[in-house]
């Protein structure tokens, strides 16, 4: 049983000042930079925001959440999307899948951050890109307790053969982007 289920209503995670806080089109734009990518996995999709926000940039999107109601609400705003009710941990499609698996501020809510990672590993061709609040006590986001320390991610990551981790900085966020 997964802990830390965001259990609020969708249209909360779509409000203005958190859309304006998360910089959604400067994200994109980085996971997306010098990089050949035409399809993504939104994993821990939530409303659907960044699989609009990549949609809108012409790719292929599909998008994994564990809460039912939030794969209701990613259908409503991107209607051309493949989502389904799936796990971080076990994600339901096959290998190499898709070019880039994104996760907004979901990849802390995995049970296991390794297994979370090998499965976007497993079904990513080429990258695996998330966003996380910075590991410091912020006005925005989860709990301290919830958030990935950056040292940790690299040491996951490299156990697991990723050959590169960049980290940008994003106002009280971390992009991590991770190649294959």
């Amino acid at each position: 049983m997964h802990k830390k289920v965001y259990q609020g209503p969708a249209d909360r995670l779509r409000r203005a000042e958190r859309l304006e806080t998360l910089q959604v089109d400067r994200v994109v734009d980085l996971c997306l930079k010098d990089r050949d990518i035409h399809s993504v996995l939104d994993a821990g999709t939530g409303s659907g925001v960044f699989a609009e926000a990549f949609h809108q940039r012409g790719l292929k999107i599909a998008g994994i959440d564990i809460n039912p109601q939030m794969i209701e609400a990613a259908r409503q705003h991107v209607p051309e999307g493949e989502f389904k009710v799936g796990e971080l941990e076990q994600l339901p499609y096959e290998v190499n899948s898709f070019d880039l698996v994104f996760y907004a501020h979901a990849l802390h809510e995995a049970d296991s951050l390794g297994k979370a990672l090998s499965e976007a590993k497993r079904v990513a061709s080429k990258y695996v890109a998330a966003l996380e609040w910075q590991y410091k006590i912020t006005k925005h986001g989860p709990p301290l307790w919830h958030r990935i320390k950056v040292g940790r991610l690299r040491r996951i990551a490299k156990k697991l053969g990723f050959i590169n981790v960049d980290v940008k900085q994003i106002g009280h966020q971390n992009l991590f982007l991770l190649t294959i």
